[in-house]
């Protein structure tokens, strides 16, 4: 934790904080970094004492902080219900933070999110008897228990729907490159659903990763129309895109929808209170940390088995999707 040392542990430091219901702990110091801060509102800096339930929540510059945060928090709000107590944990430490809940006998139990297709902390959670579940799911789910939105029928939900709508060339404007480089699991497995079905709808793919801001989404959008200039649908997995992307559309003078439409894959807060209201399909985090803990509960309590529970996606319809213009 930021400023605390673990008896026993020298002068190693953990990344996390811990909350009891609504009991308040008093800090030990500030996160020096401005998302430390942000979590430390919600979960206070937690000392030499027993909790639950570890959440493990990598904390990268390339994610989306507001949905991880509406996650955690339901897992915060969900484990007390059930006389339970939460560790979270925000370290980029992989497989070692595994070791240090297994053998530190802080936590009876763990979440993981952030999971990667292969990822490096699996084999150490196949192995230990400490009940897990995975918020995402990697290559293999076999002997593991995951919670997650079914991310396949996602990607192709979308592209199903702007197929139906006339769209024949779709832009994918996805996460920021480092994540498809880690082969994490909620990118690619969406991507592998939308290009499925492109290929049984006749409608063409292109997919470009973009960093965040306004600079890296107006390189990837010129890049886009120089390899496509026939495109007339967008599909964005990438929550900081969306405004920079209605702003670069308005300046080239393509009206939404009527020249091109957007469909985001994004928290409903996000798709309601854009510039256009965008057509989406939700992030239902709530409901996966609330699934988590209560699958985990059930294994605590020697109730539970290893499964995959996937959230059925639901798009809504917005103002940000309509038929393709014609061809000119």
């Amino acid at each position: 934790m930021p400023g605390c040392s673990r008896p026993g542990s020298g002068s190693r430091r953990w990344s996390g904080y811990g909350v009891r219901g609504s009991t308040p702990f008093s800090r030990c110091r500030s996160g020096g970094r401005p998302v430390e801060k942000a979590l430390s509102k919600r979960f206070k800096p937690l000392g030499a004492r027993m909790v639950a339930l570890a959440l493990m929540i990598p904390l990268r510059t390339d994610m989306y902080v507001p949905v991880m945060m509406e996650i955690a928090i339901a897992v915060a709000t969900t484990a007390p219900t059930h006389g339970y107590d939460v560790l979270l944990l925000t370290g980029e430490e992989g497989p070692d933070a595994v070791r240090r809940v297994t053998g530190s006998g802080l936590a009876d139990a763990m979440i993981l999110m952030d999971v990667e297709l292969q990822d490096e902390r699996l084999p150490l959670l196949r192995q230990t008897d400490q009940p897990s579940v995975l918020i995402g799911l990697p290559a293999d789910t076999a002997g593991l228990t995951c919670v997650d939105l079914d991310l396949s029928a996602t990607g192709a939900l979308c592209v199903e729907h702007l197929a139906e709508l006339g769209h024949r060339d779709v832009a994918v404007i996805g996460e920021a490159p480092a994540v498809y480089e880690r082969h994490t699991g909620f990118a690619e497995r969406t991507l592998d659903g939308l290009r499925t079905r492109a290929r049984g709808s006749g409608v063409r793919v292109l997919h470009r990763p973009c960093g965040g801001g306004y600079d890296a989404m107006a390189l990837t959008l010129a890049r886009i129309f120089d390899e496509r200039p026939a495109t007339t649908g967008f599909v964005v997995q990438n929550e900081s895109a969306v405004e920079p992307l209605l702003a670069l559309l308005r300046q080239q003078g393509r009206a939404v929808p009527e020249d091109v439409s957007v469909v985001a894959i994004c928290p409903d807060q996000v798709a309601v209170q854009a510039s256009v209201r965008l057509t989406s399909v939700a992030v239902p985090a709530p409901e996966m940390g609330r699934h988590a803990v209560e699958h985990l509960v059930a294994k605590l309590d020697g109730r539970g088995s290893d499964e995959v529970v996937l959230i059925a996606p639901e798009l809504t319809v917005r103002a940000s999707s309509g038929p393709a213009p014609a061809a000119s």
